[in-house]
Order: structure tokens, then sequence, then C-alpha cells
């Protein structure tokens, strides 16, 4: 029975984390409790011990870098970087 448990465990074990990505733009950041909406309108709640920046805010572009368990979904948030800072109100962007 032991070398069946050892087996199964092994086998447990050896399943591959695969890093994976995404990014979208901010539509929402609760900071107290850690949670960014995008307008995509998915959630993304990130742990406290991932730092954000200060002024993080709406309309922000982030990149989330996580792993993944295959088609069981997603294991742990790694990072969260922001890629670009959205304009302020009233701020035309045209070139």
């Amino acid at each position: 029975m032991r070398i069946i448990t050892a087996a199964i465990a092994a086998a447990i074990a050896a399943l591959p984390a695969f890093a994976d990505d995404t990014e979208g733009h901010v539509l929402a950041f609760d900071r107290i409790d850690g949670i960014i909406v995008l307008t995509d309108k998915t959630v993304w709640e990130v742990p406290t011990e991932i730092s954000l920046p200060e002024d993080l805010g709406r309309g922000d572009r982030v990149l989330f870098e996580y792993d993944t368990a295959g088609e069981d979904g997603m294991t742990k948030l790694n990072a969260v970087t922001r890629l670009a800072t959205a304009l302020p109100e009233g701020t035309d962007g045209g070139s």
C-alpha cells in the first residue's frame, strides 16, 4: 500500500506548472482588499506579499504574471506590473 501511495504522490508532484501572463486596463482598484477589476470585468485578488505602485488607478495598463496547472487554472499570482499610466481626465492623447 505504501508503494502505491508513494507512486501517486510522485505522479502528483510531477504535474507541470506553467507560467502565464495577461494584461488589461484597470477599471477599479480596492487597495484595502487587494482587488483589481479590469475593463473586461475580470477580477484579480492580489496577495499582500505582492507590491503594487502606490498610485495605481483607473485606466492604468497592468500585466499579471501567474502560474497555472493546465486545465486546473491559476495556482499562484507572481507579479503585477504597471505597463502604462492612464492619462489625466481631459487630456488629449493624440499625436
